[in-house]
Order: structure tokens, then sequence, then C-alpha cells
């Protein structure tokens, strides 16, 4: 994956405006598509193809507005922010929209892969310039894992909205609230009581507590996580979590720590996509999934979003 660059940034101060250029191949209504996918999703906001979304860069509240017209750049304006505009706050801004929308990868290899599988070529088709979205934020990351565990998506955006509501970060801008999601510090000095009182099961909550206390002392963070360089060592540290197994981890090594190689193959998501792609009347076990995955080695995890992306 490719580094972020700063000096790809143009800022226009007239019209609060950051341009990034975009990698070949990147359809922005096929991003779009996947991002408005439920109605219930509470972080971003989308209107006449605009994405608005509340960062918090630091202690500064910053809410952005992302398009792009042409598939050849990105365009980010600065709607509203606490404090004054920044180079640094300009670099870190771009560089959430730059890991959100995966700009750092070259999917060629991965369009070469799926033209010669017969499972992907005409999904990677259907969806050709789709990127893995992902969730910069680890703790947003983790907890988004925790919260998806044995429930279905809908009820999983029901109870993200609500956790987002009670703890998070608002901004009211033009008649409209956005939120950002609570910091781990927010969420660690909670009793798991404020969180079963939303619905979160008892171990739900306490595995959430236990994964922000982590991030507030210092003993998970995402940096460390990926100077380690090797998926084995960082799914294991993941795996050490309590609460943390093997499709959690794989979820935020894909969405977050951006790892190609990232497999989640107990979703249910996933086995429901393949079901439909393959016409099963049931769906794949895991030996027929392993045994269809053989050819996406180093890319299993952008297998897995394009075959979400029949369903969602």
């Amino acid at each position: 994956m490719q580094s972020f660059d700063p000096s790809l940034l143009t800022w226009c101060e007239q019209t609060s405006t950051l341009t990034l250029p975009l990698p070949k191949p990147f359809q922005f209504e096929q991003n779009l598509g996947y991002l408005t996918r439920s109605t219930n999703e509470c972080l971003f906001y989308v209107d006449n193809s605009d994405i608005y979304r509340l960062l918090l860069i630091g202690d500064n509240r910053v809410l952005i507005a992302v398009n792009s017209e042409d598939n050849l750049d990105l365009r980010i304006r600065i709607l509203s922010t606490d404090n004054a505009i920044t180079e640094a706050l300009l670099e870190d801004t771009a560089r959430y929209v730059w890991e959100w929308f995966d700009l750092g990868t070259d999917l060629t290899p991965f369009y070469e892969l799926a033209g010669h599988d017969p499972l992907l070529r005409q999904v990677t088709q259907d969806f050709y310039g789709l990127r893995l979205l992902g969730i910069p934020d680890l703790f947003e990351a983790m907890s988004w894992g925790i919260i998806g565990q044995q429930i279905n998506l809908t009820f999983a955006y029901t109870l993200k909205r609500r956790l987002v509501e009670a703890f998070g970060t608002q901004l009211d801008w033009h008649g409209r609230t956005y939120w950002a999601f609570p910091a781990p510090e927010r969420i660690a000095e909670l009793a798991p009581e404020a969180l079963t009182a939303l619905q979160f099961t008892g171990k739900k909550a306490e595995y959430l507590i236990g994964v922000a206390w982590m991030m507030a002392e210092g003993r998970l963070a995402k940096d460390e996580l990926l100077q380690r360089n090797d998926f084995t060592d960082m799914e294991k540290e993941l795996l050490s979590i309590r609460g943390i197994g093997p499709w959690t981890a794989n979820y935020v090594l894909m969405r977050c720590l951006r790892n190609a190689a990232a497999f989640p193959i107990a979703d249910v998501g996933l086995h429901n996509a393949l079901k439909h792609v393959l016409g099963l009347e049931q769906k794949p076990t895991l030996p027929h999934i392993r045994q269809l995955a053989e050819g996406w080695k180093g890319w299993e995890a952008y297998a897995t979003f394009y075959l979400w992306r029949v369903l969602y």
C-alpha cells in the first residue's frame, strides 16, 4: 500500500476545498452506493452526492463534505471547524479521507486475479472502481466488530446509533446534527450498565469497555499494530484481547489495518453472498469456502468486500 503523501494535496482557501488526486480505477458512484447501503447510518450523511462527515482532529471538530465529479480528484470542503485552519489540520483531514477511501491501494493486481476467477469475474465487473472503504479509527473499527457479533446488520446499526448518540461528539450545523464516534476515554469511564441500557448484552458491554480501557491507557494503539507489519503478529495481538475472536480480528485487519490478506471466513454475509452468487440451496461449508478462496491469496479482504457488495 502506498503511503499518504501530503505534497499531493491542493488547498483552495477561497472555496475552503482540499483536492486529492484519485488512483485508477476509481468510481465515486460505486463507493457512494456502498456508503448508502443503510438508512440508519449515523456517522455520515449523503445529500446530492456530497458525503458529510464530522471528524475529530485532536480536540477540533471538523465538518467536511466529500465529492468527486470526474473520478480524477476527490474534493474535500471544510465546512466548519472549532479552531483556525492550519496546515497540520488540512493534512490530518486529508489523511483520514485518504484512508477511508482506500486511496493507497493499487487494485490492478486484484482485478487481474479476479479476471481469471469464475466467482469474482462478474462481481468485479459489476462494481468496478469500488474501493475497500475503511474505518480509519481503531476504536471505532473494534467497536463495530464487537457490536456486529452474532446479530443481524440492521440491529448492529441500531446499537451503533444508540452508542454514538449517547456518548459521541456532536455538531449542529445548518439545521442538522452531525456525530463523531465516542473516544475510548469516554467509554472507558462507563459501567457496563450504561451500555446494557442501550440493549448491549452484558458480555459486549464488558468487551467494549475493556477495549476502551486498553486504548485509553495506551496498551493498544493502531500505530503499534501497524509497526508489526506482519499479518500473523497483528492477528495474534488482536486475538489476545478479551472478546476478540477470529472474525472480529480479521474484520479489524481488513477495515482498519488494511491488510489485504485478512479473511473473515466465518462471516455470515460472506456465506450468504457466496450462496447467492453460486446459486446454492444451502450456504457453503467452511472447507468449500477455503477451496473457493485458494485463488485469492493475498487479496482475500478485497474478494470478501466485493462479495458483500452483492448483498448490501
